[in-house]
């Protein structure tokens, strides 16, 4: 995912991308599994995998702060390495929440259990990402609905239901 080279910050990009590289290898998957992987259970048979949807959220969620920089100028504040790092990981506990059964990918035990906005903030959190980023994972979902929400949480909150419910349709 070429957004990784966005975040500025090189500890915080190595970090998050570490995020990934660990999730992936504590579960087994690999990058084609990646590539296979829904995005989500609730659309049955959507082409839709989850690199691609973590792209358009992270690309969607830059696209939203350039245009309230542009329109509020210093009215507002948006910490740029902390939104690209919070929807670059927003769902990366879906590594632990899905299985590949059948051949096909359904809710692990663990997924029945924790949704993936806690079991990735909990994973995050074991690398030093700033709690501002997993503040972004814990809240991106219903999880966080009725919580008070950084701009950045409110962003991608917003980005990833956008592409949700558009694909839904």
């Amino acid at each position: 995912m070429p957004e990784f080279q966005s975040i500025k910050d090189d500890d915080l990009q190595t970090k998050t991308l570490k995020v990934w590289i660990e999730a992936m290898g504590k579960k087994g998957w690999t990058v084609e599994d990646l590539l296979e992987m829904p995005f989500t259970l609730l659309i049955e048979h959507t082409p839709i995998n989850i690199v691609e949807h973590t792209r358009a959220v992270t690309r969607c969620s830059v696209q939203i702060a350039d245009v309230l920089l542009e329109e509020y100028r210093d009215r507002i504040f948006i910490n740029r390495d902390i939104l690209l790092s919070g929807a670059l990981l927003h769902d990366v506990g879906k590594l632990f929440e899905y299985i590949r059964e059948d051949n096909r990918f359904v809710k692990s035990e663990e997924g029945k259990l924790l949704r993936h906005p806690i079991s990735g903030a909990a994973f995050a959190s074991k690398f030093d990402i700033p709690k501002e980023v997993i503040h972004i994972i814990a809240a991106h979902s219903k999880e966080g609905d009725g919580a008070r929400r950084t701009v950045e949480a409110v962003i991608v909150n917003h980005a990833d239901f956008v592409n949700f419910e558009a694909l839904k349709v």
